[in-house]
């Protein structure tokens, strides 16, 4: 089997593609608390925004069904046509929030609308992300995958900038008073959303299909039921493992990322541009750590990237995010320190981040590669990761401890190291690219084969 010529156009394609999808995704808790004021009840301003973080959360938490469904559709239909779907409902979800009327204009139907195309945002990521990974994986060589699929790993990040870069210029443009007005310009970062997907959907499409489905495909192997060899076989004892890697990545993910900017709003009370800046400077900086970290797992393994970054994160997140608390202090913030802090915990999500994309494409055979590696994917990033703002922020608030707020960013790292160090295996001597013989049935991967 031929590795294509043209698999760097496919991986930057892939990758534009998921930093738009990732942006209408991020959007939403970029402006949670403007939303917490237009689509629900204002005098109890604290409920308001734990209920729209609460609607944030809801959205990772519908991401494994979507993962389910979509990842069926992925190996039987295909990997490129399915994420064309996906990507169109996320653009659908993202943009019409920017058109439909407040709790000020409509009461509690408001929150309701928000509700329903939160899930809708939640269902299209749960079956995008591991059509991507698995997309790029299925282009590139075996001795390379880390590095090109780091690559993709930088789309979430960079997605955030995008919408952290698009609110702030927005409200810089229109000021204070038109960005908050009831039809105010808070709505056109989610209405850039038709704009920005109309532009990913005309990319996919010029894309074919991986050489690997293709040839499973011609060769008679395509699975008939993803589900039942995915899940009621052999592979779920790898799909387990898989998720428990998953949930402690996620969970470095978002307490790195996403909860250092509601760190800033929230526990600091830092305003919306200077704590985007901030986070913004950090993760530009920062982002080539998932390449970087990509690269060295091409080399030294997954495995132990991938287990460094789980230990570093348990031990360091409390000092990190107390030192970050001392220098943010209104009227005395110390912007280098403030924005190093966050690119050493950006540093940890490349290294958990990075890899998890190789780790799962070489984990699994490719007749159900799109169910196995998208279901624990979501697992882990959708409920482990999913969970961090609404835990954090809800302990944060019932406690003011830091220490209380961290308890979960810390453990879960702590716990999934433990299993992990047992239970995962090594898998970057692992060919995705062996040729495939159409009288044999492929078997997952053995988790015997360790570091």
């Amino acid at each position: 089997m031929q590795i294509p010529k043209d698999f760097r156009r496919v991986i930057i394609a892939a990758s534009v593609g998921n930093v738009i999808e990732w942006y209408d995704f991020y959007i939403f808790g970029s402006l949670a608390a403007v939303l917490s004021v237009k689509f629900f009840e204002k005098t109890h301003p604290v409920a308001a925004l734990l209920s729209t973080i609460a609607l944030f959360t809801a959205g990772f938490l519908i991401r494994p069904l979507g993962a389910f469904l979509f990842g069926w559709l992925g190996d039987r239909v295909g990997r490129k046509y399915t994420f064309l779907i996906t990507l169109s409902g996320m653009g659908l979800g993202t943009g019409v929030i920017g058109l439909i009327p407040t709790f000020d204009q409509i009461g509690v139907a408001a929150a309701f609308l928000l509700f329903g195309l939160r899930m809708i945002q939640g269902l299209c990521l749960g079956g995008e992300y591991g059509g991507a990974i698995t997309y790029v994986a299925e282009h590139v060589s075996d001795e390379r995958r880390g590095y090109y699929t780091g690559w993709l790993q930088t789309s979430p990040t960079l997605g955030i900038v995008v919408a952290l870069a698009v609110v702030l210029a927005t409200r810089g443009y229109f000021g204070d008073e038109a960005f908050n007005a009831a039809w105010g310009a808070w709505r056109i970062p989610f209405l850039v959303s038709f704009l920005l997907v109309a532009i990913a959907i005309y990319i996919r499409l010029q894309l074919g299909e991986t050489p690997i489905f293709q040839e499973i495909k011609a060769k008679g192997l395509m699975t008939r039921n993803p589900w039942k060899e995915a899940f009621l076989s052999a592979n779920f004892k790898y799909v387990v493992i898989a998720s428990i890697v998953v949930i402690g990545e996620g969970v470095v993910w978002y307490s790195g990322q996403f909860w250092a900017l509601y760190f800033l709003q929230q526990v600091v009370k830092m305003d919306l541009f200077t704590s985007s800046y901030i986070v913004m400077a950090a993760l530009l900086i920062a982002t080539p750590t998932l390449i970087l970290w990509g690269w060295a797992s091409d080399h030294i393994g997954r495995k132990p990237v991938i287990l460094g970054g789980f230990l570093l994160a348990a031990v360091t997140y409390y000092p990190l995010y107390a030192w970050l608390g001392a220098v943010t202090q209104p009227g005395n913030i110390n912007y280098p320190v403030a924005i190093l802090i966050i690119a050493i915990l950006v540093n940890y999500v490349g290294m958990v981040y990075g890899p998890i994309g190789a780790f799962l494409a070489e984990y699994f055979p490719g007749r159900i590669r799109y169910t196995s590696v998208s279901v624990p994917y979501h697992i882990g990033n959708g409920w482990g990761g999913g969970l961090v703002p609404f835990i954090t922020s809800a302990a944060f608030a019932a406690t003011g401890s830091l220490g209380y707020a961290l308890l979960y960013p810390i453990l879960v790292p702590a716990v999934c190291l433990v299993l992990s160090l047992f239970l995962m295996p090594e898998t970057r001597h692992i060919s995705i690219w062996t040729p495939l013989e159409p009288e044999a049935k492929p078997t997952p991967r053995p988790a015997s084969a360790t570091a």
